[in-house]
């Protein structure tokens, strides 16, 4: 089952076990409360009554939102006013919806993995070239030479470096006899 609930002058699309974030609401982590005003209600795409249906929602956590910056500026009057805020927000888990309840998700079986393989797995996967690392192979003189040139050619065609500006030499004063 799902609702869509307006709080905050905003509207939500919950179900049971949802988690969301809202306008402040008055109350402290644990405290349970009921959200009124339900503007849909459905079932899958069965949509149902929504007279005297409410919303079931624990408070989950206080927090804050991003820091907002707010910046004021009038060109050529040196008028400039920086400021800040983050919002306050409420983090909801929604517990039920009329007479649904969330269901209890059943924990995961963790698998046990191992790194090292099994001998199942040996005999299943035949071994491969490509599982050891390629050694780099010792360059000959073709090769060498080949590189050599694809470099001078990449520079060709680089930009040239600047070289650095010479100064001139200080020439030293005379002396006077």
């Amino acid at each position: 089952m799902f609702a869509v609930v307006r709080t905050g002058g905003k509207q939500y699309r919950v179900a049971p076990g949802d988690k969301i974030v809202v306008e402040k609401i008055d109350g402290n982590a644990g405290d349970k409360i009921t959200l009124g005003d339900i503007l849909l209600a459905g079932d899958g795409s069965d949509l149902k009554k929504t007279d005297g249906l409410t919303v079931a929602a624990e408070i989950i956590a206080q927090a804050k939102g991003e820091k907002v910056t707010v910046f004021k500026k009038r060109r050529r009057h040196n008028y400039r006013r920086k400021k800040g805020h983050r919002q306050q927000h409420t983090i909801l888990q929604i517990v039920a919806i009329g007479d649904h309840k969330a269901e209890k998700k059943a924990a995961p079986k963790a698998e046990a993995k191992t790194d090292a393989p099994t001998a199942e797995t040996k005999a299943a996967s035949p071994a491969k070239a490509d599982d050891k690392p390629a050694k780099a192979e010792p360059k000959t003189s073709d090769a060498k030479a080949e590189a050599k040139a694809e470099t001078k050619a990449s520079t060709k065609n680089a930009a040239p470096a600047k070289a650095p500006a010479k100064k001139p030499a200080a020439k030293a004063p005379a002396k006077k006899k």
